[in-house]
């Protein structure tokens, strides 16, 4: 078994955290696998990932103060293994972790996935917990000069046989409960340690050993980000997503930039290895959060512009929306299948040419040959975008006029004079489909 055969094309689904942070329940849960199997699937979407802190029972009681409670009431097995709180998962109460929602996402047609933090429960080396499948205790393996800036729950675990073996029986319990899908956060990027000392890297390699050697395709998704360019290797070879920027929220400064950190990583994207541009803060937001939910404050045209981006790049697609509350905007969005189609497995997408105003990517399908343009709008006014045939290098004959297809608006131009042309709206964006 291959790592790559685990995600052919970038995953595509749901997760909690944009909406609920650590606060999110197994009801809250159902009801997003619902309407995702109802409104969604047919179009790609299938992981429902339950986001961070699954396992605190007191997570979101002291908002005010705390993201994360330092030293908080978390469950734990006998093995040093963090398990579901049975407050907000009660199908956990009996000792089965995650299995029955897992199973009710399964049942659905959908794939489920977890949040997990890099290391071992700081509570577990505490109170020496043994290690399955070895002789020592949680404590032996247990790195408490590795830890987290942001989150307390958590010590790195030492790169020993010992330590292997702990990851080993962490992701045979994922693989028992049914999960598909793993995002490990504190891994990709750390704001403590960024040197070869940052245990991160090894810890990498022993999650997807383990993966490996569970026998069950799991997707290992790396977070936080910025990613480190200078181990692309690393993320490619043992994790099938990687996080290239920080948490990624509403704002059109993120979003710009984001064109650089495409630009950055475009020719990193492959089979089973995806750049992740992070989750779409789409719809209505952060109700967990503590201070009211809101609505996602991009305009309309920076939400084209960041699903485009996100499509012609190929970054896997994680809708942080609560899905219930989906308005038919957001869910056009979701569903323009002629977007979702570039991130075919056939497909690459490349940055033709970028300044501080504007930007144009193409993406082709190797195997059908269809050509997609995508004119950016960086700028604050309306701005007429354009480019020359010949740039793009794709065979098209200057002198010949072909007819485009704006796949947002569905409206059909030409070219003109050798060109790709279009007045596109401040932060806007117009894709075209070139047709002979």
């Amino acid at each position: 078994m291959n790592k790559n055969d685990f995600a052919l094309t970038p995953p595509m689904g749901w997760n909690s955290y944009d909406y609920y942070d650590t606060t999110v329940t197994e009801e809250q849960v159902k009801a997003n696998a619902d309407y995702m199997a109802k409104h969604l699937k047919q179009y790609g979407w299938e992981y429902i990932v339950v986001d961070i802190e699954w396992y605190a029972n007191d997570a979101g009681t002291k908002r005010n103060q705390y993201q994360y409670i330092p030293f908080g009431d978390l469950e734990m097995d006998q093995w040093a293994r963090l398990q579901p709180s049975p407050k907000r998962f009660p199908s956990s109460a009996d000792g089965s972790g995650f299995t029955a929602l897992a199973a009710y996402v399964h049942s659905l047609g959908l794939k489920f996935g977890i949040h997990i933090m890099r290391g071992i429960p700081r509570k577990a080396a505490e109170q020496h917990c043994a290690v399955m499948g070895t002789d020592v205790t949680a404590d032996a393996i247990a790195d408490p000069s590795s830890i987290c800036i942001w989150n307390p729950d958590m010590y790195g675990v030492r790169n020993t046989q010992d330590g292997q073996a702990y990851y080993n029986s962490l992701i045979e319990m994922y693989a028992q409960w049914g999960v598909d899908f793993i995002k490990c956060d504190d891994i990709c990027d750390s704001r403590l340690y960024q040197g070869e000392d940052f245990s991160g890297w090894h810890e990498t390699e022993m999650l997807h050993n383990a993966i490996i050697k569970c026998g069950r395709p799991i997707v290992l998704s790396l977070s936080p980000g910025p990613a480190h360019i200078d181990r692309a290797w690393q993320y490619c070879n043992y994790a099938n997503m990687w996080r290239i920027t920080d948490d990624f929220w509403d704002q059109w400064e993120l979003l710009k930039v984001m064109f650089w950190r495409c630009e950055l990583w475009q020719n990193h994207v492959g089979k089973g290895c995806f750049p992740d541009c992070d989750m779409l803060p789409l719809g209505t937001l952060g109700g967990g959060f503590g201070n009211g939910e809101w609505k996602c404050r991009f305009t309309k045209d920076e939400q084209k512009t960041m699903i485009t981006l996100w499509c012609m790049f190929r970054s896997p697609l994680m809708i942080g929306a609560e899905l219930t509350k989906l308005d038919d905007w957001t869910l056009s969005l979701l569903t323009n299948e002629d977007l979702l189609a570039l991130l075919g497995e056939n497909c690459t997408g490349i940055q033709i040419v970028r300044t501080d105003d504007m930007a144009v990517w193409k993406s082709k399908n190797t195997k059908t040959g269809a050509l997609n343009v995508a004119l950016f709008n960086l700028g604050d006014t309306q701005e007429t975008i354009s480019v020359d045939l010949p740039i793009l290098k794709e065979g098209l004959d200057s002198g010949k006029i072909y007819s485009l297809l704006e796949l947002w608006d569905k409206t059909q131009t030409q070219t003109k004079s050798g060109r790709i042309e279009a007045e596109v709206p401040a932060h806007g964006v117009k894709v075209f489909r070139v047709e002979a």
